[in-house]
C-alpha cells in the first residue's frame, strides 16, 4: 500500500525545509518551530476537565497536566510525549492525550519531563520513573485509581513508558497494568532492521535525525545498549504487563517495535500488535486530519479502555 495521500502531501511540502545535513542542526530552534507548528495545527476534544500541576520528585520539580474524562476515581494512563527526547511538551501532544482520556473513559496524566541536551541520558529515564512512582504515592489526591494504573507513549515516550514499567519491576512498584505504545524506540537484539534501511530517507524520521536525536541525548554510544534505552535488551520483560503496541508501515522504526512485540509474546506476555497500512512516524499527533491514523487512535484507546474494564492482568 503507497502512503497516504494526505501524509504524501505533507511529505511533499516538506522537502524543501528538510535539511540535507544536521551537523548545523540547533536543537532549541527546532524544538521552538516544533512546538509552534504542532500546537498551531491540533485539533483539541473538550475533556470534563484538564488540570496544570508540577511534580515535586526528588531534587526538581518537573510540569505534568491531568485530563480527566469524568469525575470519578479513575483508571489511569500516565503519558510520556515524544519528540527523539529533544522536542515535545504537554502542549504538542495536548490533543492526543484528549482523546485517549475520552476514548479510554480514563484519567490521562501527561509528563513533561526533561530534555536533552540540556539533560542527557537517563535524566529522561528518571524522571519517567518517578514521575510514575509519584502518581501512584499521590493517587488519593489525585483521584486515581492505583490498582488500575498504566503507562503509554509515542516514539521516544513509547520508551519511557516501557522502561518506566521495567524499573517498576525492578524496584518492587508501582503495580503497572497495562502499556500502551506507539511506535516506540526499543533497540534491537541481533542486525539492522531492514525498516531501518528501507525507509531512511523520505519518510519524515530519517537515519540522520535520528542519529542527530540520539547525539543530542545519549554521552557515548555504549549507552545504547543500556536496558533504559534498548528495553529489549532487559532481563525484566517477561514479567511486563498485558502491551498495546502500534507501528507504522513506512517507519524505518517498525521493525524495531515488531521485535519487541515478538519478543514479549516469547516471553509469554499478552500483546495486541498492529502494524498500520500507509502510515508514517508520528502519526498519533495528526490523527484527526487523517481517517486512517484516527482509526489507529481509536483502536488503541479501546484495547486500553477494555483493559481498564476487564481487569486483564498477567498471567
Amino acid at each position: 500500500m503507497p502512503v497516504n495521500p494526505t501524509i504524501q502531501f505533507y511529505l511533499n511540502q516538506l522537502q524543501n525545509d528538510l535539511p540535507t545535513t544536521y551537523d548545523r542542526l540547533d536543537p532549541f530552534e527546532l524544538r521552538r518551530q516544533e512546538d509552534a507548528m504542532m500546537t498551531r495545527f491540533q485539533h483539541k476534544e473538550r475533556v470534563h476537565d484538564v488540570e496544570n500541576l508540577e511534580m515535586a520528585l526528588s531534587g526538581r520539580s518537573i510540569p505534568a497536566r491531568i485530563y480527566r474524562a469524568n469525575d470519578s476515581i479513575a483508571p489511569t494512563l500516565v503519558y510520556y510525549h515524544g519528540g527523539g527526547y529533544v522536542t515535545g511538551s504537554l502542549d504538542t501532544h495536548d490533543a492526543i492525550c484528549r482523546t485517549l482520556a475520552n476514548e479510554a473513559d480514563c484519567t490521562v496524566i501527561s509528563v513533561g519531563y526533561r530534555l536533552a541536551p540540556e539533560h542527557k541520558f537517563p535524566a529522561a529515564v528518571e524522571d519517567a520513573y518517578d514521575a510514575l512512582a509519584w502518581v501512584a504515592e499521590h493517587a488519593e489526591t489525585l483521584r486515581v485509581d492505583a490498582s488500575r494504573l498504566a503507562v503509554g507513549g509515542d516514539s521516544a515516550g513509547g520508551t519511557l513508558a516501557t522502561v518506566s514499567a521495567l524499573i517498576a519491576l525492578e524496584r518492587g512498584g508501582p503495580a503497572v497494568t497495562h502499556q500502551l505504545l506507539f511506535y516506540p524506540v526499543t533497540g534491537t537484539e541481533e542486525n539492522l532492521p531492514l525498516s531501518l534501511i528501507e525507509y531512511a530517507n523520505g519518510y519524515l524520521l530519517d537515519e540522520g535525525l535520528i542519529r542527530w536525536f540520539q547525539h543530542q541525548y545519549f554521552n557515548d554510544e555504549k549507552e545504547l545498549t543500556d536496558p533504559y534505552a534498548s528495553p529489549i535488551l532487559s532481563p525484566y520483560l517477561e514479567k511486563l504487563p498485558p502491551t498495546t503496541l502500534l507501528t507504522a508501515e513506512y517507519d524505518p522504526l517498525r521493525d524495531l517495535g515488531r521485535a519487541y512485540a515478538n519478543k514479549l509474546v516469547s516471553l509469554g506476555v499478552p500483546v495486541d500488535y498492529k502494524n498500520y497500512a500507509g502510515l508514517i512516524h508520528g502519526f498519533a499527533n495528526y490523527y484527526f486530519y487523517v481517517p486512517e491514523a484516527k482509526r489507529a487512535v481509536k483502536e488503541a484507546a479501546r484495547a486500553l479502555r477494555d483493559a481498564f474494564t476487564h481487569e486483564n492482568t498477567h498471567p
